[in-house]
């Protein structure tokens, strides 16, 4: 195989198992909110905030999630609503994301509410509410927080809560709340990772994510998105 395809499944689940054997303990974005950011309390040991957003296909999801399962850990994945590229609520994704549900991971809602009122005309915050709702109702949970979706309309819905609480939506968290208060680890850019110190970027640092466990930064946030993984090659 190619050298330089290496976001492969295997890859990610050694990467993980890396951190579970260097004394991380995985978490998700909940557990993190309601343990130590709500409370400001800095953990004692080592974590590791386990964020998964799923932009594109709800499929490979299922692979994420059976691997966090073989490893014994938790992870929040973070569904969109209205994406051109799947239906959430169709008959496999549902399947899916129940499954998610009953292995006991977290699902949130990628949002897009800037993007919505824009498009659509209509009020953001309503917006914000009848999707919450919508996600609650589907899959019988209370969700517990958001995470901002970047798109190609050029607007950036984590603008909407420069001027509001998750709280008054009946949320814990946005998952970039965090952010500046962690070292960030993302494989956002699709053939490399990227790192943020406490909200600054590390230019030129694409070490992988188990490459950072490695100098034992106390609490790691990482964000993976499912659709970047993949048995041989991206487009099998």
């Amino acid at each position: 195989m190619n050298h330089q395809f290496k976001f492969t499944f295997q890859s990610i689940q050694d990467q993980y198992d890396c951190a579970i054997k260097n004394g991380y303990s995985i978490i998700t974005c909940a557990e993190y909110a309601s343990k130590y950011w709500s409370k400001r309390k800095k953990p004692k040991t080592k974590i590791l905030i386990n964020r998964v957003d799923i932009d594109l296909s709800v499929k490979k999801a299922e692979k994420i999630g059976q691997i966090f399962n073989q490893l014994c850990i938790k992870g929040s994945f973070f569904i969109r609503l209205h994406a051109p590229e799947y239906n959430p609520f169709s008959f496999e994704n549902y399947r899916i994301i129940k499954f998610l549900l009953d292995s006991g991971h977290e699902v949130g809602y990628h949002s897009e509410i800037m993007d919505q009122s824009a498009i659509w005309s209509e009020d953001a915050e309503n917006c914000l509410i009848r999707d919450i709702d919508t996600i609650n109702k589907m899959f019988n949970i209370k969700i517990k927080g958001t995470s901002s979706h970047g798109g190609m309309t050029g607007l950036n819905n984590l603008d909407f809560w420069k001027n509001h609480k998750s709280r008054d939506f009946g949320l814990l968290y946005e998952a970039y709340d965090w952010f500046d208060d962690t070292f960030y680890v993302s494989d956002a850019e699709w053939t490399n990772w990227k790192c943020y110190n406490k909200g600054k970027l590390k230019e030129g640092d694409h070490r992988s994510f188990d490459e950072h466990v490695m100098d034992k930064h106390p609490l790691i946030y990482l964000l993976i998105h499912s659709d970047t993984y993949y048995d041989k090659h991206f487009y099998e």
